[in-house]
């Protein structure tokens, strides 16, 4: 699933026809660099592959005052319900990727066991200080916007606090899983 094919073909179904400019303008508006995994300077790619695929058409090119020419599209029908998809999809999936902290809890140096407590301890406060970080950007932001977009931003606070929380508990049997990899490197 892609998330920027959704925002743009989401935008120019609720703007209709918009330039690259415009639709940027909007995405900054609703800060989604902040909640999502768009970056707002791929905007312009993106409409050019929405408009090879005919998702989108160029409608008219203006200019505007000294400001270089811009291309103006619209959703097109196979847009729509190529978008219609693409919502229901984002709707239906989850999306939990692996992290590779697992893989190296899973694979510990048996050697250097000493630093993994401290490792865990400050992965902890750096994902406190991101908690303390995303709750004062969401207030900072929150005049901007609607409700559906407040919750939505809630959700990362959310996966922060669980992250943490699962961080805690791994801390706690910490001292269980140094003694079992170190048994594990004895019996070499």
């Amino acid at each position: 699933m892609s998330s920027i094919r959704l925002f743009v073909l989401a935008a120019l179904e609720e703007l209709g026809p918009a330039h690259g400019h415009q639709i940027r303008l909007l995405a900054e508006e609703e800060h989604i660099h902040l909640w999502t995994d768009i970056s707002v300077g791929s905007l312009y790619g993106v409409l050019k592959r929405l408009a090879a695929e005919g998702l989108i058409n160029e409608v008219r090119s203006e200019r505007e005052g000294a400001y270089p020419e811009r291309v103006v599209y619209e959703i097109t029908d196979a847009g729509r319900s190529a978008l219609g998809v693409i919502r229901l999809n984002a709707l239906r999936e989850i999306v939990i990727k692996p992290d590779p902290f697992d893989l190296a809890m899973a694979r510990l140096d048996r050697d250097r066991l000493d630093y993994v407590p401290t490792t865990v301890e400050a992965r902890i406060a750096t994902l406190t200080a991101m908690l303390a970080d995303e709750q004062a950007r969401q207030l900072t932001i929150e005049q901007y916007l609607t409700v559906a977009e407040k919750f939505v931003m809630s959700h990362r606070s959310a996966r922060i606090r669980a992250e943490i929380a699962w961080q805690q508990e791994l801390l706690a049997h910490l001292p269980e899983i140094i003694a079992d990899e170190s048994a594990r490197k004895d019996s070499r």
